[in-house]
């Protein structure tokens, strides 16, 4: 099973987002802040990260730019979920490597978990 990270301090979208992705039969682990994400990454080797931006501690441009940077984590797909909705944000984020960049604000948990299919590769079963 593909392991997704989130990367997210907001622990109400953490329970919602671990709820979805159960139904879903995706396994997300989560991080709640840049540092502890960071850490994740090389200790459970996740398929794919779901990254917000602004969090404690290092923010999500931060994480992106060293995992990115990194050759054990550069290849790991970065899907940005963030309520920053400036195109210059998005830019700099896709720029830097990120695969997609959502606005939670304007995205169903079900799209996200689509999102998350579709950078993987994974097909639904109906």
């Amino acid at each position: 099973m593909n392991k997704i990270l989130l990367i997210e301090d907001d622990k109400e979208l953490l329970e919602l987002y671990g709820r979805v992705f159960a139904l879903e039969k995706l396994e997300l682990i989560t991080a709640e802040d840049g540092i502890e994400g960071i850490d994740k990454v090389f200790k459970e080797k996740p398929a794919l990260i779901l990254l917000d931006i602004m969090m404690p501690k290092m923010d999500g441009f931060q994480v992106l730019l060293r995992l990115k940077s990194t050759p054990e984590t550069k290849e790991i797909p970065v899907i940005i979920l963030t309520n920053l909705a400036g195109l210059k944000d998005a830019q700099s984020c896709l720029y830097i490597g990120a695969a997609k960049y959502l606005i939670k604000s304007e995205c169903e948990p079900k799209q996200v978990v689509d999102a998350v299919r579709d950078v993987l590769g994974i097909t639904t079963i109906v």
